[in-house]
């Protein structure tokens, strides 16, 4: 008998992806603090691949506690420029210097995804995607954030590639749903191969 399938988000976006996938699955996002429990990671010098990937972990345990039995997908994106982390602007003015910082240069995005059953970590996943943006004018930022409002607020690097915001990529290398927030296909092949999704 297959297991009840539980995302640990409440994005639209991984939601959609997985919508239009076709799986049955109920959402119950996370009410952990990701910013308490990355600071310490940061400041350890973990790699942004692997604070996505004990972020997802931990998003997911804590939902796993809810849910006995089912398989609980949890997800995790960090945006990395250097040495430098972004996270999802606070305001209008905060997305406004991301993109600043972001213009012309290339940054990395880490998208991590883990399974966990009942409070165990049973699969984990994490790729990345390199995106350059276009140099980008002041008045360009400033009529691109007016246009998007505060949609600007709900993604790392206060773009979404989905929407206006390819209108700011000069270059993309890495798989469009890694950059989404959810590595798709090797999320896919694992619920097949556990027999929870049809072969």
């Amino acid at each position: 008998m297959r297991k009840p399938i539980v995302l640990a988000s409440g994005s639209v976006h991984r939601r959609m992806l997985l919508d239009n996938a076709g799986i049955a699955f109920a959402v119950d996002p996370s009410t952990l603090d990701e910013r308490a429990l990355e600071a310490p990671l940061a400041q350890s010098g973990a790699a942004p691949e692997d604070v996505a990937l004990i972020l997802a972990e931990a998003k997911a345990a804590e939902v796993s506690a809810r849910h006995p039995g089912a398989l609980v997908i949890g997800a995790d994106q960090t945006l990395s420029l250097g040495d430098e982390r972004f996270h999802k602007p606070a305001d209008m003015e905060a997305a406004r210097r991301a993109l600043l910082a972001l213009s012309g240069r290339t940054h990395v995005l880490s998208s991590a995804v883990a399974l966990v059953e009942d409070g165990e970590t049973v699969w984990r996943h994490v790729d990345q995607a390199r995106i350059t943006l276009r140099d980008l004018s002041p008045a360009t930022i400033g009529r691109y954030l007016a246009e998007i409002g505060d949609t600007a607020l709900t993604s790392v690097g206060s773009y979404q590639v989905e929407g206006r915001g390819i209108q700011l990529m000069e270059r993309i290398e890495g798989d469009f749903f890694t950059i989404i927030g959810l590595p798709v296909l090797p999320l896919l092949a694992e619920l097949r191969r556990r027999g929870e999704i049809d072969a």
